[in-house]
């Protein structure tokens, strides 16, 4: 996900929290369960203006009066001129502008379950097809024909590998969630994640081609919601109004997959966190929804990104294919996110998928390809003989480009048995993964030529390698919630188990066990998931502080890792 300037979480004792315990406002104490830990600390300025979203226990309504609420949280928040923005149906929440002294009354409104920042979100193909084995299905027909996939990014430039055979645009809705008077993608990577999903590589597709730069489901449909501005920066309502639209469309376009290729650090439970309630929300009513796991792997472990903290979404690492055919050679990217996720400790990410270096769609004049120049990729890679002309084509890195892969590898699976339901798909993705992998690997940093040691473990890889023909062959069925495990951590003996419930798949049967899913490298002994030494203690192989331990739990780097656009060796 590019342009990742997230900053690192800080024990909410720095902030002067216990301070803001006693604040009081019109004789009132704030619930401070029911306030996030980075809405607290702005607390203390009692003029500010503050974007807040406010959950509910129940579903709110909207009134006549100025369109505030109804009720008598219309009647409070009336009375306290807090301004309610949008309301939404897909969760019991609405994003609106109050003061301090009215984020503390309404902590006390019995209605209210949590009140948290509107925060900032931001934007977190030759080699790739053949890594994940998309040919063998492509050769079979499928090609995501039919099937719908929101893209909720940047936007989509109208690029000629997104038309069908007679020209026809395959980007069959458009809503914009940004003001900008700009009509399509100003930033570049929604473009990006678009041809990867559903490129159809006609613009490479001539006689003597070096590189047939295809997505995985050429002929899908796409829906363009976009919420990312030029500077690849959004927020919570905007993604959450997306995802209420995605789900809103999914009759009317067959909107079976939906594809989010940016994120922002975790505050609290997903529980509790909007923007993963809304996607949880858009899972259980029934499409797939395939989450970026993050760029900030090499600042160590719990760095699993939000909304990707969904224990129900399908979360995605990176992969490197080492620019060649040949997936014997493919290594994990040294920068991909690793788990568990911060607060609920659930194993993640779920799977990993090429995206090191991905030649995708490139939108001329965007920010993406003013900002890395080198990156817009000649006409002679793909053309013979071809030194001028325009390029159509780009290079990025991060985990933003291999969730695509995953979104496209679902909508060949829906494609070929439209009655799969996404708890099924997830699993078989999960189930058919290779997980042939080596103990470690290293990886150098072609900028700062700083070398990156990665352990192959179940928080780095999850449950294995994108494999599209296993998935598809697969014919085992998820009769219960292909829900993500969380782990349990023993500090005497210090390792960490996964749990498992009645309800959900896993170890409850031969076909879904820990075994089968995540492998025998990862899972031995009664449960346990590996030794001592390799996420907490003195040998954690980044020098940070231990994901177990009593300090922070995102190690001691400052600012998150940027890796889009760059990649790695």
């Amino acid at each position: 996900m590019h342009a990742f300037v997230l900053r690192q979480l800080k024990p909410l004792s720095r902030l002067g929290v216990l301070l803001l315990l006693l604040l009081t406002v019109t004789g009132a104490f704030a619930d401070n369960s029911k306030i996030s830990p980075d809405l607290l600390p702005l607390l203390s300025n009692p003029s500010a203006q503050i974007n807040v979203i406010v959950q509910y226990n129940s579903p709110p309504q909207t009134c006549n009066a100025g369109g505030l609420l109804g009720g008598l949280l219309c009647t409070v928040v009336n009375l306290l001129g807090g301004v309610v923005n949008t309301v939404f149906s897909l969760i019991n929440a609405v994003a609106g502008t109050v003061t301090p002294s009215e984020i503390v009354n309404l902590s006390n409104q019995s209605n209210v379950t949590y009140i948290s920042l509107d925060r900032t979100v931001n934007a977190s193909l030759d080699y790739t097809g053949d890594a994940v084995f998309a040919p063998s299905a492509w050769s079979s027909g499928l090609t995501g024909t039919g099937v719908g996939i929101a893209v909720i990014d940047s936007g989509i430039y109208p690029h000629p590998d997104l038309q069908n055979a007679w020209g026809q645009s395959r980007i069959v809705y458009r809503q914009s969630f940004v003001s900008s008077e700009v009509q399509y993608d100003d930033y570049g990577h929604g473009t990006h994640v678009a041809g990867i999903l559903a490129g159809n590589g006609s613009s490479s597709s001539m006689p003597g081609t070096l590189h047939l730069l295809s997505g995985i489901a050429p002929n899908a449909n796409l829906l363009d919601l976009r919420v990312l501005d030029e500077n690849g920066a959004s927020t919570d309502s905007l993604v959450i109004a997306a995802l209420q639209q995605a789900v809103q469309l999914k009759n009317q376009y067959n909107v079976r997959v939906i594809n989010i290729s940016l994120g922002r650090p975790i505050y609290e439970s997903c529980t509790l966190d909007p923007l993963c309630q809304a996607v949880e929300a858009a899972w259980k009513s029934g499409i797939v929804v395939v989450v970026a796991a993050g760029n900030a792997g090499r600042t160590g472990y719990a760095t699993i990104t939000a909304p990707g903290n969904s224990p129900h979404a399908i979360t995605v690492g990176c992969m490197k294919t080492e620019e060649t055919y040949i997936r014997s050679d493919d290594r994990i990217a040294s920068y991909s996110s690793r788990g568990p996720t911060y607060v609920d400790l659930t194993v993640k990410p779920d799977v990993v998928a090429p995206g090191n270096t991905v030649v995708s769609l490139l939108d001329p004049g965007s920010t993406l390809a003013n900002e890395y120049p080198a990156n817009i990729v000649p006409p002679s890679y793909y053309s013979p003989g071809s030194s001028s002309g325009p390029s159509l084509y780009f290079r990025l890195s991060g985990t933003s480009m291999a969730t695509p892969v995953v979104a496209g590898a679902a909508a060949l699976m829906l494609q070929a048995n439209p009655n799969l339901s996404n708890e099924t798909i997830k699993a078989r993705l999960m189930e058919g993964a290779t997980k042939n992998f080596p103990i470690y690997s290293t990886a150098t940093d072609p900028t700062t030529g700083q070398t990156y040691i990665d352990f192959y473990d179940i928080f780095t890889i999850g449950a294995g390698y994108l494999d599209i023909e296993n998935a598809l062959q697969s014919q085992a069925v998820a009769y219960g919630s292909a829900e993500s495990p969380s782990v349990l951590y023993n500090p005497i003996t210090q390792q960490v188990s996964l749990l498992t419930n009645a309800n959900e798949i896993w170890g409850s049967s031969a076909i879904w066990g820990s075994n089968i899913v995540w492998g025998t490298t990862v899972i031995s002994g009664s449960n346990v998931v590996w030794g001592t030494n390799v996420v907490w203690g003195t040998d954690n192989v980044n020098g940070e502080n231990v994901v177990w331990g009593s300090n922070v739990v995102w190690g001691t780097g400052g600012d998150w890792a940027t890796t889009e656009g760059v990649g790695e060796n």
